[in-house]
Parts: C-alpha cells; structure tokens; sequence
C-alpha cells in the first residue's frame, strides 16, 4: 500500500468484491439510506474516501463515497463499510448490488482526520450521511474522550461503533432526542463550556456554516469534511474545487477536510448564469392532480409526450405492450408518396449510450397509409401525427395534398432525415431551400403545420425562422446527429450509406442547447408569430422530459428510449405528474421557458 509523508494511504485502482447490500431500517424515510460492504486489500484512514464504481454499470462515473468502519481481515482482506444516502442515479445502482458482485474502488482518496494531540475531550458533529466519517473518526479515538452529536431529519442511524463520552441526538421532527436542528442542542455555550481541544463535522453545508461560526467564536479548532461533484477523485480532473480563502481547492485531493477558516461557505445563489432559481411552492393538495395537456399549433395534447416518427411505428405495434392510449400524441413513420424498401445492409448499430440507424425511410408509401395504417391511428386516443418526406419538390407536394384530403390533425414536415441519398436534410440544410419547401407544401394544405430540422445545419436558428416565415405553424427539433462506425475487424464502414443517424442519451444535452437556443430566437419574434418547438433528443425519463420543457419546449418525442425501455413514455408521463405535484405545479405553463432570460 502506497503512503504520502504523513503517512494518508494512496489511491489506487483494484477490484472488490460485495459482502453485502442492506437498507439501514434505522433511516427515515424507509430504503433511503443503505450499508454496503466490500471486500479490499486497502486500508484507509479515517475521513477518507473511495470512487466506487460497479464492474457492470450504466454510467460512467464512479461515485465518491466517504469510509464509515473498516473491518480487518485474517486473510489480508478488509472489509469497508461505505454508509450511502440514496440521491441520484449512481447511488441506486449502487444499492442494487448483491453479494458476490465484483466493483472496482479507486482510493483511499483525500486526506484525513488527525487527532487533536490534546489531553483534552473534542466534539464530532454529523448531520445525516454526514455521521458516518466522522463516526469512523471516532472509532479511532479512545472511548469516553469525546462527545458526538447526531443531527437528522428523523430517525437515526450511523452510531454502531462510537463510544462517546456524551451522544446528543437531534431530529426535525422529535422522532428520537432532541425536537430540532442541531443548534437547538449545540450552542455556543455549550461548545465553549465543553473546553473542547477540536471540534471535527460533516454534514449539510448550512450546518457546517454553523459549527464553524460557533467554534470559531470560541477560539476551538475546527475541522469541516466537504463534498463536491467530483470525476477522478485523484486531483486532476479540477471539477471539486471550492472556494476557500487561499484559492480554489480541490476538495478530493486538497480535502476533503479542511481547517474551517480558510473556508467561506456562501450561501447557495439564487440564481444561475443570471437565471433565478425557481421559486419554492407548496405541493399541489391531496387529490389535486396537475393539467399536463398542452396545445401546439392549435391541435389539443392530453400531454406532452409524443412517439417520435421513426421509433413507434404508426401506434399499433405496441398496443399489446402498454396502453398507448395514454401518450398525448403519434408521429407516424416517415412516408413517402411512393413506397420504399429502405437502405441495405447493416440498419441498426449500437453505441455508448444510443443507436445508430439507417433504415432510409423504408414506408408503405401514403396513399397504403392513408387506406390501412391511418384508420388505426385516428381509432387511438392520441393526436396522430403524419410525418411527410419526400425527394423532391414535387412528391412533398403531392404527398401534402393527399394528406390534406384526410382527417389527420397534424402533419410534421421532415426535411432532416439523415440517411437518404436524396431529399431528407438535404432540404433542412439552408433557408432558402427550407423556406421554399415549407411555402410549397404550405400552399397545398391548411392543416397545422410542424417541420422537422436537423442538427447538421450550420445556421439552424436561421432555417427555422425561414420555415415560421414561409407558414410552419410549429417547429420539431431536432432530428438524428450524423455519425459514422466502422467494423474494425473487416476494416470498412459499418453503413452502406457510410454515414447514419445517431440518437440516445448522449445527444441530449446538445440537444437542449438547440432547443433552448432556438425558443430564445423565437422569443425575439413578435408575439403574434411565434410557433411552439416540440423537443426531439434523447429523452429517456421524466427529468429529461422536463429539461426540455424549461429550457422552452412546448412538448416532447421520444424515441430511442423506448427500444430500451418500451414502457418509457408511460413512465415519463407519470414522473411528470408526481414532479408537479411535489413542485406545486399546476400545469406545465408553470415552468415552461424557466431558464429563458
């Protein structure tokens, strides 16, 4: 085991292997804090940290989880106990493990506790998951020489192995000790009458700026262990850093634990890249259910989620698999006035984090859908959708005017389609050619009016507005990203057409900055010709939905997610309605636009 001068072990990367998975019962709510224990040949000090990572994970990232007890083994083997709080997406996957499972731990990271060197007591102080390293601090310490206090919002956990001189326990809500936050136990004149050596605490941030005013208003040393979003949890990746009096530390490797008074603890803003944090409201009454329909282009949504074209067929095909009925709207596959086989060889490729496609629009052709698939279609609840492509001038206009024949509501103009030879996003490509097609097919049909933009345009803002110019009445944004694989076995491109579309998780950011930069141009038109974006990019849960939605959409298409996950949208659907209801959102106007200055 590698060592610095102060003797702190040094991270290093190796496999371990789970001993167990448990939830604390202790913990309130139930399921939200769990002990798991893993196997290691490592043996870190007090107040340090590991980057667990499971063998088999959906994400990229370790998680920075902080040393609660170690056990040694007779066989060179410890056993690490990591007390997790369940937050987000990577601690989930984490309380899934079982033993058996391998995981890779990169640490012991960070520096630690040191005692105080005094003959005298020191207080330890944690709130919530914050009890469990300096609970294995004080595990270190001999028994009866320091007083602990345990601050939660009720019920109480992480205290198996302290021996304190003196336990104080807090809860918000009375459930165990003391009715209320920590300074309702610890005040100043209790920590200056305990002639405390050092006070060591992890916690919240307000409690941390709490501790350290009291202690250093009483002349007691204090030592604060911090958390941040971290990468590498080695120093180099720069992504922890906080704010201290000597500069910008970073917290994995200058920390965690700091002397609190090169520490600033601001308050946390309220605003963000000069866009104020969204008000706090009341959750919505029990019983009061939140309106989720939406309107785009005067054509009524009961919500916001729609199949996107080219991933839900024409709605029927999953009808044996979930309740379609309950999607807001149906974009149809792409079609074409003439029916089309597709693209040959590979179709459907996989990558980190999404799919790439080159179907090439293979359709039954519109006059087949208008006779058999879109009777289907407008027998389901949602709003159908018809997405029209073509070639040339000619077959979009075509197509547009036997569409205008039907009782289809909406029609999606798609000129972004990335894998066809031609037509596609050849048509998306420039305003001019944009404007021309959009006033074209405007010119044939009264019915509301969506196009389809691709990513690929270098002035895509500007083909947008060229399409609400020429009478789009709405705008989908935005279709497949191009990208190219190749089969590194045969040495050759794994698409005939050589490039494809590439869509999934991974676009999506991208694609909230498109869509928000978009929403910002239009915001600049005059009311009265504004259109709504429906938002298109790798949408997989509620939150991302909701993304979309505050950054200014006015609905939503899903896609890839529901290769993956083929009940995606009904999920979606649902944790949208529990998040406004948490959020005391009573329709999506509430938010919608919210990060839009």
């Amino acid at each position: 085991m590698f060592a610095d001068c102060e003797e702190n072990p040094l991270p290093t990367y190796c496999s371990g292997e789970v001993v167990s998975c448990e939830n604390v019962k202790e913990a309130v709510p139930q399921g939200s804090v769990f002990l798991l224990k893993v196997t290691t040949n490592q043996l870190p000090a007090a107040g340090q940290f590991f980057m667990l990572h499971p063998e088999r994970s959906n994400y990229l990232l370790g998680r920075p989880i902080s040393v609660y007890h170690v056990e040694n083994g007779a066989d060179g083997k410890n056993v690490v106990y990591f007390l997790i709080l369940l937050k987000g997406n990577g601690t989930a996957e984490l309380n899934h493990l079982r033993c058996g499972d391998k995981i890779k731990l990169l640490g012991p990271c960070g520096n630690r506790f040191y005692p105080s060197g005094s003959d005298k007591k020191v207080l330890i102080v944690g709130g919530g998951i914050g009890v469990a390293p300096v609970a294995g601090f004080a595990e270190t310490l001999a028994e009866g020489s320091y007083d602990f206090y345990a601050s939660f919002k009720s019920g109480c956990y992480g205290l198996d192995y302290i021996k304190p001189n003196k336990l104080v326990i807090t809860t918000d809500d009375g459930s165990v000790g003391v009715h209320g936050m920590l300074p309702v136990a610890l005040t100043e004149e209790a920590l200056s009458s305990g002639n405390y050596a050092a006070v060591y605490a992890c916690g919240p941030t307000p409690m941390l700026a709490y501790v350290k005013q009291i202690a250093e208003k009483c002349g007691v040393q204090c030592w604060l262990s911090m958390e941040a979003r971290m990468a590498c949890g080695v120093g180099v990746c720069l992504g922890c850093t906080i704010e201290t009096t000597l500069g910008r530390k970073r917290c994995c490797k200058d920390g965690p634990i700091f002397d609190s008074r090169v520490l600033t603890l601001e308050k946390p803003a309220d605003s963000v890249a000069g866009i104020k944090v969204q008000p706090r409201r009341e959750p919505l009454a029990a019983g009061e259910e939140p309106d989720l329909s939406v309107d785009v282009a005067g054509v009524h949504f009961e919500n916001p989620v729609i199949g996107c074209s080219g991933t839900f067929g024409f709605g029927t095909e999953y009808a044996s698999v979930f309740d379609v009925n309950r999607l807001g709207g149906i974009a149809s596959k792409g079609l074409t006035l003439e029916p089309r086989e597709g693209n040959k060889g590979v179709r459907v490729w996989e990558i980190p984090s999404g799919v790439m496609n080159s179907i090439g629009l293979q359709n039954p052709g519109i006059e087949h859908f208008i006779a058999s698939e879109l009777p289907e279609m407008m027998a389901l609840k949602p709003v159908a959708i018809a997405n029209l492509s073509g070639s040339t001038m000619e077959t979009y206009v075509e197509g547009a005017k036997l569409l205008d024949k039907t009782g289809v509501p909406m029609i999606e103009l798609n000129i972004s389609c990335p894998n066809v030879k031609a037509g596609g996003a050849a048509w998306g490509m420039t305003c001019s050619a944009a404007g021309d097609i959009v006033k074209a097919v405007r010119a044939v049909t009264k019915k509301p009016l969506v196009v389809k933009l691709t990513p690929q345009s270098l002035e895509l803002n500007k083909v947008a507005l060229a399409c609400i110019e020429a009478g789009a009445d709405g705008i989908s944004l935005c279709n497949s990203f191009q990208g190219i694989a190749i089969d590194v076995e045969r040495g050759v491109p794994v698409f005939e057409n050589l490039k494809a579309g590439v869509g999934g998780p991974a676009v999506r950011p991208i694609a909230v900055r498109l869509v928000y930069e978009l929403v910002e141009a239009i915001n600049q038109l005059p009311e009265e010709k504004r259109v709504p974006v429906i938002a298109i990019g790798g949408i997989a849960t509620w939150s991302d939905a909701v993304e979309f939605i505050m950054a200014g959409a006015a609905a939503v298409e899903v896609g890839t997610a529901t290769f993956a996950n083929p009940l995606a949208m009904v999920e979606i659907i649902d944790g949208m309605a529990a998040f406004m209801k948490r959020k005391g959102y009573k329709s999506l106007d509430d938010f919608r636009g919210c990060i839009q200055k």
